[in-house]
């Protein structure tokens, strides 16, 4: 049994995803990313299966395994209790801790939602917050979405929202100690290292590619890994 083997079999979601797969591919037929991406959740579930060293750090390192929408529909098909979508949590969760993550193009878009949803979430309670997605990020949305961004107070008084507000009500504004429990349970789950892990190793990464990381949003490097597509080139 390798080492990283070992430190993926401490994560309750290998546990609980991998007991005893027969190959059979249920999952692979069933799984809605095997009919768009060249993903197949039963070859993953082999090679996890296979302890190898080399195998698994190949995984870690790869396109593959962000693949997966984690809709969990293998779950309900596999004949042994398998779940392929649970072994991706943990070796997502592995990659992102070994930095491996930034050795693919769909691993180093990590940064971005890390700096989208995760901040969001961690700053303002919102794991989609308004303000934050304009045109310079999103430029996908079209000018109608920056007189959207331009009118949202109003256009949310009119149906009786209460944006950033005191106070009960639609996409009010998150209570100081609510905010605080939340920092507090980004810190004892670990979601807070795993955040300064993110960014030291897209910062490595960014450096190698010579691009811009600074906490501006959009920069270089982000722009970069948000927008770069090798399999449509």
């Amino acid at each position: 049994m390798g080492k990283l083997y070992e430190q993926l079999s401490k994560d309750v979601r290998l546990q609980e995803g991998l007991k005893s797969c027969i190959n059979c591919g249920t999952c692979t037929a069933i799984c809605p990313a095997a009919e768009f991406y060249d993903y197949d959740p039963r070859i993953i579930a082999e090679k996890v299966q296979s302890k190898n060293d080399t195998t698994i750090e190949e995984l870690l390192k790869s396109e593959t395994i962000w693949y997966c929408g984690e809709c969990m529909s293998c779950k309900t098909r596999c004949p042994r209790g398998n779940t392929p979508g649970l072994i991706i949590m943990a070796l997502r969760s592995l990659s992102q801790d070994l930095g491996h993550f930034a050795e693919s193009e769909k691993g180093r878009q990590q940064l971005f939602l890390k700096r989208t949803v995760g901040e969001w979430l961690l700053n303002h309670g919102y794991c989609l917050y308004l303000e934050g997605i304009g045109t310079d990020l999103f430029p996908e949305q079209g000018p109608i979405w920056d007189w959207w961004q331009e009118n949202y107070k109003d256009v949310m008084d009119r149906m009786g929202a209460n944006y950033q507000g005191e106070g009960p009500g639609v996409l009010r504004k998150i209570p100081e100690e609510t905010m605080a429990e939340v920092k507090k349970i980004f810190e004892l789950t670990g979601a807070t290292e795993r955040f300064a892990t993110i960014e030291k190793y897209s910062k490595l990464k960014a450096d190698e590619f010579n691009l811009d990381i600074s906490d501006k949003m959009p920069n270089e490097y982000v722009h970069s890994v948000f927008t770069t597509n090798s399999i449509l080139e």
